[in-house]
């Protein structure tokens, strides 16, 4: 017996030097993203109850920040709009089959699709905006007809104007084109995710971030979670750390209101892997709808994406023989939710900083192989 009581001190002492190292390795390699030149602010949590990991770090090259300090977080906000549709299926107030129009105002939906002379307007479902399958030109990067600025490249030359959702909509009409017809094809677009949030808008009665509130960071506790410029968190009253276009700070930006259903939450690390494992665990929305969301389909080599959520597929992305996978949603400010079924791992934070998008994926499946390796 005692040799036996030995022996488990002997394994559990083998496993905390084990986690040490891990530790040690995921905040020295953190380290070293942040020792290049454009990035300035970087946060991670990593966190596995049955692995027992849970590291966060925060650094900044210019003033002091927190792990709890929020951040812009982009396009994980999809997986939130896409979330608060799937509640309202469970609340049997829509399907992701239902054509938009039924939700959607005549002067939003006349002309919203038009390809090569046909009008397919009425064709669009609810899936096809959250699977980026609706063919909608994406406001925000795609080029216009006429060769002037797409959206992204409004945000600094117009740095005080407010978007309504109704003049990005009108925007995408006016100066784009569908990219094909509905169902036929993927382009990530956040012009569906704009009108999404118009749906959960209409349907509900609240607004997006009254909604976001309601039914996902009051229920789950996310008390420094909110949507930009449209509200504030529930207790955090730190300030959202800055992010950047190469040198141009852009997240004090009253134009940053262009990015709303489908890139405007504002979260911390915590929050985020908070709401992830909700979901994960059927709190959010019922399990048959969170399986409907991960209808997938083919975005590009080792990607695929349902309704607001993405999957990656670590060995087809890097052409190694790694299992391993990520599901959840990545942002354009290198801001990243993630969930690794192999490993039962969440990684979650930012190094805001559009120019370090893939930086950060880079960083996610290192964090990975040692988790793995160790």
């Amino acid at each position: 017996m005692k040799h036996l009581f030995l022996g488990l001190i002997f394994l559990v002492g083998l496993s905390a030097i084990a986690q040490q190292t891990t530790e040690t390795t995921i905040k020295q390699r953190f380290k070293t993203e942040l020792e290049k030149e454009n990035i300035k602010r970087g946060i991670l949590h990593v966190y596995s109850g049955s692995l027992g990991i849970n590291i966060q770090i925060a650094e900044s090259k210019e003033d002091s920040i927190a792990i709890d300090h929020p951040f812009y977080t982009a396009s994980i906000t999809k997986m939130f709009t896409a979330t608060a549709i799937g509640i309202l299926k469970d609340q049997n107030k829509l399907n992701f089959e239902d054509k938009i129009a039924q939700y959607l105002p005549d002067s939003l939906m006349n002309n919203l699709h038009v390809l090569d002379g046909k009008n397919y307007s009425q064709d669009l479902t609810i899936a096809h905006l959250l699977q980026h399958t609706s063919g909608l030109p994406d406001y925000f990067t795609d080029e216009t007809n006429d060769g002037s600025p797409n959206i992204i490249n409004q945000l600094l030359m117009n740095r005080n104007k407010l978007w309504s959702a109704e003049a990005l909509i009108q925007f995408s009409k006016e100066k784009m084109t569908p990219h094909f017809i509905p169902g036929e094809g993927y382009h990530y677009t956040d012009t569906g995710y704009v009108l999404l949030a118009l749906i959960i808008e209409n349907v509900s009665g609240l607004s997006l971030n009254e909604f976001f509130s309601q039914h996902i960071f009051q229920p789950l506790k996310m008390n420094s979670s909110y949507v930009n410029l449209k509200s504030s968190s529930i207790e955090n009253n730190l300030p959202i750390v800055k992010f950047y276009a190469s040198q141009y700070e852009l997240s004090s930006l009253k134009s940053l209101s262009a990015d709303w259903g489908g890139g405007g939450l504002v979260s911390t690390a915590q929050d985020l892997i908070t709401f992830l494992k909700a979901f994960n665990n059927n709190a959010i929305v019922k399990k048959d709808t969170r399986l409907a969301m991960k209808n997938w389909v083919t975005e590009t080599k080792g990607m695929e994406y349902g309704f607001g959520i993405r999957q990656v597929s670590i060995g087809e992305l890097t052409d190694t023989e790694s299992d391993l996978q990520l599901i959840g949603h990545s942002g354009a400010t290198a801001s990243f939710l993630w969930y690794c079924p192999q490993l039962d791992t969440y990684i979650s934070g930012t190094l805001n900083q559009l120019e370090a998008s893939k930086n950060a994926l880079i960083l996610v499946n290192y964090i990975l192989e040692t988790i793995e390796n160790d």
